[in-house]
């Protein structure tokens, strides 16, 4: 395994999986922000905002870093680029699927309904 960090793809998913992560994250997409004021329209403590930036943090999804007293967190891409791969690697079958289930149901349309017990 090279020096970067391995990016676990059930962490990114649990992390995306709660709401007020989600909304931190498009919070944090037009770029970076201090931890206090991403955690001002959030109806939680700071201590819980912190929280739930370390699962992000730790899912590859945010990057945090102290400068003087502030703390401010952004995207972190791989994170984001690693759920698109796994999603996308699942896409040719799903798709697949589909196109059967709406093959198998247009020649239930076809059938008469006498015909189809």
């Amino acid at each position: 395994m090279s020096k970067k960090k391995r990016i676990d793809i059930d962490r990114i998913f649990h992390a995306l999986g709660d709401g007020a992560r989600r909304g931190m994250l498009e919070r944090l997409t037009p770029g970076p922000m201090s931890v206090s004021r991403l955690g001002e329209p959030m109806e939680m403590s700071l201590a819980a905002v912190v929280q739930h930036l370390q699962i992000l943090e730790e899912a590859g999804l945010v990057k945090t870093e102290k400068v003087g007293r502030v703390r401010s967190c952004r995207v972190d891409a791989a994170g984001l680029d690693a759920a698109r791969d796994w999603l996308g690697a699942r896409r040719p079958e799903w798709e697949r699927a589909m196109d059967r289930l709406g093959d198998l149901l247009a020649e239930s349309d076809e059938t008469p309904i006498s015909e189809r017990r």
